[in-house]
């Protein structure tokens, strides 16, 4: 799974490796360059993680209607 870009992970597999981070770093041992090398690698799988987010709240908040139309859901009160 180290080989694939992070563009081509899934949000979970980007969460499970961003978390996988997260554990290694908070334990402390992990040289100076390797730490930056990581925490660069996890604001990245932040970032790719961030935009699918994003594209899922869009795609889900938008109703097609019967004629096709493409419009916002809004919730009637």
């Amino acid at each position: 799974m180290a080989d694939k870009k992070e563009k081509e992970l899934s949000f979970e597999e980007s969460l499970e490796q961003l978390e996988e981070i997260v554990k290694k770093l908070e334990v402390g041992d992990v040289p100076l360059d390797d730490a930056i090398e990581e925490f660069n690698r996890a604001m990245k799988l932040a970032k790719a993680c961030d935009v699918k987010l994003k594209n899922a709240e869009e795609a889900i908040t938008k109703l097609v209607k019967e004629s096709g139309e493409v419009v916002d859901f809004q919730v009637e009160e």
